[in-house]
C-alpha cells in the first residue's frame, strides 16, 4: 500500500527536521511511500520539491512585516489548496506555528479527514497556554521535541503528545569530544566559544555587550582564544560586529570548524535559545544571556511562565547555567560569571556534573527521534480512523 505525506516547514531548522523525517519515512515504508511539501534545500535534497522557496518566509525585521504580509497570506492559501487538492494520507506540519498552524486550521475546515501531525511541540508550557486546548480543534498528534513537552501538553488541554527526542541527540558522536579534543580543551590559552545569535536582529543586540565581556574576561583571566560560529548567511552581519571588539576574535562558518570548535572550548558565551543546549550535549559549561526590545520585556513579564528561559536548564529541570536578561545584561556580570569557569572551579564541576545527564534525560542512545517520529506518522497514515487512545498506545513512552 503507498501513501501519500505532505510536509510543510516555515524556515530553515524544519526543513531539516523535515528532511530526516522523510528519509526516515522513506526507510520505514520501504519505497512505498510518497511525498509533496512545502521546504527548503534538504528536503529538496530529499526529493521534495517545494511549492514555493522557503526563503519568501524570511523576516529580517520588525519593519519588513507590514509589507511581506500580503505575500505570506498568499502562500498560506496557495499551501492550503495544494494539500487540500492532494488528498493525502497525512499533513505533517513542521515547527513554525505562526505560518503552519493557520495553514493546518484551513484544511482542517475544508477537508476534515485528512489527520494532521505537529511536528515540534509549540512552547504552550512558557507563553500562550490556550493555543494547546486550541490545537485540539486543527491537530490529531504532536511530536515533541523535549521530554516535559507530553506532561505539560496534557495538562493544558492540548491534543494527544507524544515525546520522540531532541535531534540533537542524532549527532552526539559530532559534538562529543574524543581524547585529543579533551586534551586541547585543557590546554591553554583557553578556548572561548562566543555566540551572538542566529538572526540578524539578536547578532546587532548581543555582540556590544558580548564584546566588551570578551575583553574583561582577558583582563581578569589572561591571555584566551575566542572563535565566534555563525553560518554563511549571518557572515556579513557578524563579521562587522566582531571586527570592532577590543580582543581579536575568528568567526568560523564551516560547519565541521563549529562542531570541532564546541568539541574543544573550555567555555562558552552564548545568547538563549537551542545552542544552550547544543553546549551542554557537547560538555561546555556557558553563561547565557539576552536582551530584546521593552515593548517585547513588558509583554514577556505578562505572557511568559517559566523559571529560566535557558532551554538546557529547563530540559535538565534546575538552573544550573547562569542566564542574564535585560538589564543584568553587562559586560561586567558576563564576564564575572565566565572567568570561574575557565578553571577547574565548583562552577565548572556544577554544570559539567549536571550536563553529564542529559543523556538519561533526552533518551540518547535509543531510537533515533526521526524515526520515532515516522512510525508515528506511519501508524496515522494507514488508519486514519484510529482513535487518539489507540494512537497513544502506538506511539513511543512519554515521558
Amino acid at each position: 500500500m503507498s501513501r501519500h505525506i505532505f510536509l510543510v516547514a516555515g524556515e530553515e531548522s524544519g526543513d531539516r527536521l523535515g528532511a530526516a523525517l522523510i528519509a526516515a519515512l522513506r526507510r520505514r515504508a520501504q519505497g512505498r511511500i510518497q511525498f509533496s511539501g512545502v521546504g527548503g534545500a534538504h528536503m529538496v535534497a530529499e526529493g521534495v520539491p517545494s511549492l514555493f522557496p522557503l526563503g519568501e518566509l524570511a523576516l529580517m525585521g520588525f519593519s519588513e512585516i507590514p509589507a511581506r504580509l500580503p505575500k505570506i497570506f498568499q502562500r498560506i492559501r496557495e499551501t492550503a489548496d495544494a494539500i487540500v487538492s492532494a488528498k493525502p494520507d497525512v499533513l505533517v506540519i513542521v515547527d513554525s506555528p505562526e505560518f503552519t498552524h493557520r495553514i493546518a486550521r484551513r484544511v482542517r475546515a475544508r477537508a476534515p479527514e485528512i489527520p494532521i501531525v505537529d511536528y515540534v511541540c509549540p512552547s504552550v508550557w512558557a507563553w500562550r497556554p490556550g493555543r494547546a486546548r486550541a490545537m485540539r480543534a486543527y491537530v490529531d498528534h504532536v511530536l515533541a521535541l523535549l521530554p516535559f513537552e507530553p506532561k505539560a501538553m496534557g495538562e493544558l488541554g492540548g491534543p494527544p503528545c507524544s515525546y520522540v527526542g531532541h535531534p540533537l541527540t542524532e549527532r552526539l558522536d559530532e559534538l562529543r569530544p574524543k581524547e585529543l579534543d579533551k586534551r586541547l580543551r585543557l590546554a591553554d590559552p583557553p578556548l572561548l566559544l562566543v555566540l551572538p545569535g542566529s538572526r540578524t536582529g539578536e547578532v546587532r543586540r548581543m555582540a556590544p555587550v558580548f564584546g566588551a565581556a570578551v575583553a574583561r574576561v582577558a583582563e581578569k583571566f589572561g591571555a584566551i582564544e575566542t572563535i565566534v560560529p555563525t553560518v554563511p548567511r549571518l557572515a556579513d552581519t557578524v563579521r562587522p560586529a566582531v571586527a570592532s571588539w577590543q580582543l581579536p576574535a575568528r568567526v568560523i562558518l564551516d560547519a565541521d570548524e563549529k562542531l570541532e570548535a564546541f568539541r574543544t572550548a573550555r567555555a562558552a558565551l552564548t545568547k538563549s535559545g537551542t545552542s544552550t543546549l547544543e553546549l551542554a550535549i557537547s560538555g561546555v559549561p556557558m553563561v547565557a544571556a539576552y536582551k530584546v526590545s521593552l515593548m517585547e520585556e513588558l509583554a514577556a513579564r505578562l505572557l511568559v511562565n517559566v523559571s529560566s528561559v535557558i532551554l538546557a536548564n529547563l530540559v535538565l529541570g534546575e538552573n544550573v547555567v547562569p542566564e542574564f536578561l535585560q538589564r543584568d545584561c553587562t559586560a561586567d556580570r558576563l564576564a564575572s560569571a565566565l572567568v570561574p569557569l575557565l578553571s577547574d572551579t565548583p562552577e565548572r564541576r556544577r554544570q559539567i556534573d549536571a550536563f553529564a545527564r542529559l543523556d538519561v534525560v533526552l533518551e540518547a542512545g535509543k531510537a533515533s527521534p526521526s524515526d520515532r517520529a515516522a512510525a508515528i506518522v506511519i501508524e496515522i497514515a494507514d488508519d486514519k480512523g484510529r482513535s487518539a487512545p489507540e494512537m497513544l498506545a502506538l506511539a513511543p513512552p512519554t515521558v
